[in-house]
Order: structure tokens, then C-alpha cells, then sequence
């Protein structure tokens, strides 16, 4: 496939080629018809000077009486040729460098008709102008005249040709020095382009970690959304690696407690009691890394998610799971609120918060989510027992090692803590007015 340069420089070849070429007719046309106008112009002059300089005797003859200013009418093989003619077919003059040649010129035209017409005599080609001249109205063809002048082409031709070699070669020229430069033009044009993709390059090989160039603003927003893309990529990496390494070595402390119980010979109730805890506890422990490392991050590159429909699914979700305390929630969202980031990081954060929530509450939930100077906020308030700042600080604090997560708040709280982290947020449970708990999430634009 042709590159991008390639590309253009070719449309511009074409375009250039059809432009010029366009021009090179439109101009040789121009030219070609303003030679023949210049050339019957010209033979149209002759003639009538012809006219004006010559009168005719008693027996029908023709004389010039002035001098006749066209010195090649009297010049042998000049290529202008004059006759007149009586309309009688005598002829009544004949110019001296006409008088070996038998020019079919026409005769018999009736006074001030013209005739502008091709002859050719011995493979010569000419080109005539004929005019019907009396120097009295009812004259007889005896005293009827029809003058004619004749030049031969092989000038005009070699003067169109001539031009001809002269328009086409400098169209050619011109059009080669455009498409040079042209061809340095998008060759600077196009450097940027270049740049990155050196750039990504690099970043492919491991040289650098970022672009970092200065480029034009049409590209700016496209480098930005490169470099956001590359560190998201290496966080969601980081993720699973820091969440493969924590999972290997919290699945270390079960796994020896259940080969130091088979060891030690229990008895079988001791063993089937072992398992079931220590199986329960690598679950929840595996759940959390991977939900740790599938934790999406924020991207400039995916579209707002409207965040009351994910709301409003997740209380309807709750009112199946927690009917026998008949919940009254309330939602406080704007239909237009969006968050810029995966869908599924919102819904684990909305359903964590909003479960533990429900989990604890009375009989009554508040929702809310605004925008903030800095991003996003969401709030979820319960009017349940609520708990003290250090339980709370505890709490979130929770995931840094999966085995230490428990059942309850703890590995759910430490998974929004997590998500909110990934995105450059925080998390914060407070005491509400009535109470109960109050946890805020915050999360900063883009």
C-alpha cells in the first residue's frame, strides 16, 4: 500500500498534470486562432491596399498608380501573392512574385463580396483573401474585378509550432519545479507524522516510555490520547502483576495452614472444618486480586458513562436481595451525569457502596453523585449504626494484601478503595447526621 507521502505527491501529480495540460490547450487554442486572425487581418490589408492604388484603363486593364508599400509582392519566391482578375476570366494584374505560379485563385465575385480561402499549388499550401471589386455600380464582367492576395502557411505553421515547443516545455518545467517543491513541502508537512511513529518505535522496543516530542496542535490530541493509551496499558499491567505477586503470597499462609493440619493427623471433623475455612478465605482472597488487577483505570479514549441508569439497575437489584427490610432509596443524580471511564469500575464501586449500605441500614439509603471541580463525586448514606473513624480508616486501608480481607465491609470497601486509587481518587467514610455511615467517593476528571 502506498504510504501517506506517496499518496498525496501522486494526487498532486495528477492534479498538476491535469491542470497544466488543460492550460497548454486552452493557451495553444488561444494562440493558433489568434495567428489565423493575424494572418487574415493581415491578407485583408493587403488586399485593400491592392484596391486603393490600383485603377483600371479604357480596355479593362488594371494600374498601380501609387506606390504600393508591400515590397514582397514584387519579390520572387517572397511566398505573397497578388492577382486581380476581370470577372470575364482575363486576368488584368499579376504580381511579379506570382508570375511563374498558376494560383487557382477565384474570380467572379460581385463587388464587395469576401472570400477567405485554402489553396495549395505544387504541394504548397496557401491561404487567400478574395474581395469583389467595381468602380461602377452596373459594371459589366468586363469591369468587374476580383482581387486576391495569398501567403504561404509554412510560416504560420512554423510560428504555431515554435510556440507550441516553447509553451509546453515551460508548462513542463514549471510543472517540475512545483512538484519538487511540492514534494519538500509535504516532506515538512509530514515530519511530525514521522516523528511519532519513530516514536512509537521506540516505545515498542522499550527506549522510551512516552512520546515525547513537540508536535503541531492537530496532533497534539492525538499524541495526548498515544501517551494516555501507553500508561494505561502499563498500569493495567502493573495491576496484574502487583495482583499476581500479592495472590501468589497471600495463598502462601492458607495453603500451609492446610498442609500443617493434613500433617498433623487431626481427626476428619478437624480437617473437613480447616478446609471449608481456608477454602472460603482463598476465594475471597482470589476474587479480590482479580478484581484488583481487572480494574480498568481511567482513559481519554472511551465515551461518558451515564452513571443514574447504573444506579437505578443496582436498586432494583438490592430491593430482590434485601425485601424483607423494604429499603426506601433515595436518588439524587443527574440524568446527565456522566463518568469518563470503564463501566464496570463504576458498577463495583456503585454496588459495593450501596450494598454495604443496605447491608446496615434501617430503612433508608441516600444516592447521590454531582460534579465537582475536580471530577466526579458519588455519596452513599445509610441511617444504619454506623462505625467509628478508626474501623473506618481500617477498612479502606484493607487490600494492600488480599489475605488480609474479610468478609463484610472489609473486601468490599477495599475494592472501591482500589478502583478509586487506579483512577487517581479516594475514598472516605465518615458519620452521617443521622448516624449511620457516610461513604464518599471522589473522582477526578479524566
Amino acid at each position: 500500500m502506498l504510504s501517506l507521502h506517496a499518496r498525496i505527491l501522486l494526487a498532486a501529480t495528477l492534479v498538476l498534470v491535469a491542470f497544466f495540460g488543460v492550460t497548454g490547450l486552452v493557451l495553444d487554442g488561444a494562440y493558433r486562432h489568434s495567428a489565423w486572425s493575424a494572418l487574415q487581418e493581415r491578407l485583408q490589408g493587403y488586399a485593400y491596399a491592392l484596391v486603393a492604388v490600383m485603377e483600371p484603363d479604357a480596355e479593362g486593364r488594371v494600374h498601380i498608380t501609387n506606390a504600393l508599400p508591400i515590397p514582397r509582392l514584387f519579390t520572387p519566391g517572397s511566398g505573397l501573392y497578388g492577382r486581380v482578375s476581370r470577372n470575364d476570366g482575363r486576368y488584368a494584374w499579376v504580381s511579379p512574385s506570382a508570375a511563374e505560379l498558376d494560383i487557382p485563385f477565384p474570380h467572379n465575385l460581385r463587388r464587395g463580396e469576401r472570400r477567405f480561402q485554402a489553396l495549395e499549388v505544387n504541394g504548397v499550401r496557401l491561404y487567400s483573401f478574395n474581395i469583389g471589386v467595381s468602380w461602377q455600380e452596373d459594371a459589366g464582367p468586363a469591369r468587374s474585378y476580383t482581387f486576391s492576395v495569398a501567403e504561404v502557411l509554412d510560416a504560420l505553421e512554423a510560428d504555431i509550432r515554435g510556440f507550441r515547443r516553447t509553451l509546453w516545455g515551460a508548462l513542463g518545467m514549471v510543472a517540475a519545479v512545483l512538484l519538487a517543491v511540492q514534494g519538500l513541502i509535504l516532506r515538512w508537512g509530514l515530519r511530525p507524522l514521522r516523528q511519532v511513529a519513530a516514536e512509537l518505535r521506540d516505545i515498542e522496543a522499550g527506549v522510551k516510555t512516552r512520546l515525547e516530542g513537540r508536535y503541531p496542535r492537530e496532533l497534539q490530541a492525538l499524541t495526548d490520547n498515544l501517551n494516555t493509551l501507553v500508561r494505561s496499558e502499563r498500569e493495567h499491567l502493573r495491576r496484574f502483576r502487583n495482583a499476581l505477586d500479592d495472590l501468589a503470597h497471600s495463598l502462601k499462609t492458607p495453603l500451609a495452614l492446610l498442609r500443617s493440619t493434613v500433617e498433623s493427623e487431626a481427626s476428619a471433623e478437624t480437617l473437613r472444618r480447616v478446609v471449608e475455612e481456608q477454602v472460603a478465605r482463598m476465594s475471597r482472597i482470589i476474587e479480590y486480586q482479580l478484581q484488583r488487577g481487572a480494574t480498568s483505570g481511567p482513559s481519554a479514549m472511551t465515551a461518558p458513562v451515564a452513571v443514574r441508569p447504573l444506579v437505578e439497575k443496582v436498586v432494583q437489584a438490592l430491593d430482590k436481595v434485601y425485601a424483607d427490610k423494604a429499603i426506601h432509596w433515595r436518588v439524587q443524580v443527574p440524568e446527565a451525569l456522566g463518568f469518563v471511564g470503564d463501566e464496570s469500575d463504576l458498577m463495583e464501586i456503585l454496588g459495593n457502596l450501596m450494598d454495604n449500605a443496605a447491608k446496615w441500614c434501617r430503612s433508608r439509603v441516600t444516592v447521590t453523585a454531582r460534579r465537582t471541580e475536580q471530577g466526579m463525586e458519588i455519596e452513599v448514606i445509610d441511617d444504619g449504626p454506623g462505625m467509628d473513624p478508626a474501623q473506618a480508616q481500617a477498612l479502606l486501608e484493607r487490600g494492600a494484601r488480599g489475605d488480609e480481607s474479610v468478609p463484610g465491609h472489609g473486601i468490599g470497601l477495599a475494592m472501591v478503595q482500589d478502583i478509586a486509587a487506579a483512577y487517581g481518587g479516594r475514598c472516605r467514610i465518615d458519620r452521617s447526621e443521622d448516624g449511620g455511615a457516610s461513604m464518599t467517593v471522589a473522582l477526578p476528571e479524566g
